[in-house]
């Protein structure tokens, strides 16, 4: 039977949890030279911290949203001779926050160790067999790799489809034709490897990825929780992504969300609209919290009764 697999962040911090841990990667970027001084102290500006802090993860980057879409909205009022609301600041803003975010998920995206083989096989037989659905909410390439691989991955000849071919991304590579069944492989939150070129979204191969080129991407939705959604409805793949996502649920005989926190509203409530015909199990670290309080988060989150498994690693598991 087709599920849909939703993977979270908690899959990189089972294997690292230094490295996949946001506020450590936040801060890796920000001693970094991707910022200078000047845009460093108006970034912090935006945060509830004292002036010349790092975002310490996404409840940081709410005003920063805020002020990046007022910098864009105010940068198409034009010029009135030699006056405009913006400075030269105000201008480069977007652009230089867009790139500290971009490298932000290069650096999460940028972990050279796989997964381990007796997690990786049972996770790809099953897909390979049955065409399940996949949805990422994280950054890394740990499934990404782990797919292409084993040939999941494999234009309109694998399991799992993106809608990506050479030409670029089209809602139309997702239609299935010609008696094709594949799954759907969905970067719900997005992918540093996704750019704009010339009016077309195209992905980055795996080894074209430069950690120190930060080019900008409006294609990651690396922000505070109430702005996931404006930052998913502007990206053409993103949204096409989100409807393909009400579509694999649709057809699904079950949902397993596996190392997510479940605090994406904009998730739950996705969810939740199939809590009377589809079947949720939820694998989460035992140290997430006590089993029976997760419990009752979870049956409110989704509205029902979910099959909880609480383990010390959530690489045990098998049972897909």
């Amino acid at each position: 039977m087709r599920k849909t697999l939703i993977f979270g962040n908690g899959l990189g911090m089972a294997l690292n949890q230094h490295h996949f841990y946001l506020p450590n990667a936040l801060q890796h970027i920000w001693d970094g030279d991707v910022l200078d001084p000047a845009h460093k102290q108006l970034i912090s500006a935006c945060l509830p911290h004292q002036l010349g802090n790092c975002p310490q993860g996404e409840d940081d980057l709410d005003k920063l949203h805020v002020a990046i879409s007022s910098c864009e909205y105010l940068s198409a009022i034009p010029q009135i001779n030699d006056l405009h609301w913006l400075s030269q600041y105000g201008w480069d803003f977007p652009s230089v926050c867009r790139s500290f975010i971009t490298q932000v998920a290069t650096a999460l995206y940028d972990f050279d160790n796989p997964l381990p083989e007796e997690f990786g096989t049972p996770l790809v037989e099953f897909v390979r067999a049955t065409k399940s659905h996949v949805a990422t909410l994280n950054y890394d390439k740990l499934l990404y790799e782990l797919f292409i691989d084993n040939n999941l991955v494999s234009g309109f000849n694998g399991s799992l489809v993106d809608g990506i071919t050479n030409a670029g991304f089209n809602s139309a590579h997702l239609e299935r034709k010609w008696g094709n069944n594949f799954g759907y492989y969905l970067h719900l939150h997005g992918s540093p490897l996704f750019k704009n070129r010339n009016g077309v979204i195209r992905k980055l191969s795996r080894f074209e990825l430069n950690p120190l080129l930060p080019e900008p991407s409006s294609h990651i939705v690396l922000t505070h929780i109430r702005h996931k959604p404006a930052v998913i409805s502007s990206s053409e793949i993103l949204s096409s992504y989100w409807q393909h996502l009400y579509f694999s649920l649709s057809e699904s005989s079950e949902a397993v969300l596996f190392g997510y926190s479940g605090l994406d509203k904009h998730l739950n409530e996705l969810l939740s609209i199939f809590s009377q015909r589809l079947q949720f199990k939820v694998v989460e670290w035992a140290g997430s919290g006590n089993y029976q309080q997760r419990e009752v988060f979870w049956n409110g989150a989704l509205r029902q009764s979910v099959n909880l498994t609480h383990l010390e690693s959530i690489l045990n598991f098998e049972q897909w």
